[in-house]
């Protein structure tokens, strides 16, 4: 069983930054993909951004791109997104979640494992 704990939400005004960061147990962590998910109240989950096993490769989701940077730390099995110029929209509860495979994807069905989600709530 793979344990996925997400920290740094909170509230920040529009323009200003937060650090999201996510811890997994397990010792598998190089050979998987980490994503980082969002869903907003009403709305669907979508993609944020993921990131290779090794970290060599990352892919962003079009609305974050240029904003937000993923990175990871296999040797403290964490990975981080990097939140700058947030604006009123990136509001929603943020996922980290586990691709069992380690090759990035921004397909929900691809991810195993779930954390419970950080509030991020940006001000206008």
């Amino acid at each position: 069983q793979v344990q996925l704990v997400e920290s740094g939400g909170g509230l920040v005004q529009a323009g200003g930054s937060l650090r999201l960061s996510c811890t997994a147990s397990g010792d598998t962590f190089s050979r998987n993909a980490m994503g980082w998910f969002r869903q907003a109240p009403g709305k669907d989950r979508e993609f944020v951004a993921a990131i290779s096993g090794s970290g060599g490769n990352k892919y962003y989701d079009h609305s974050v791109q240029g904003r937000f940077t993923i990175s990871r730390d296999n040797a403290k099995n964490t990975v981080t997104l990097q939140m700058n110029s947030l604006k009123p929209e990136d509001t929603a509860l943020y996922y980290c979640a586990r691709n069992p495979r380690t090759v990035v994807s921004p397909k929900g069905n691809d991810y195993d494992y779930w954390g419970r989600g950080t509030q991020v709530t940006v001000s206008s």
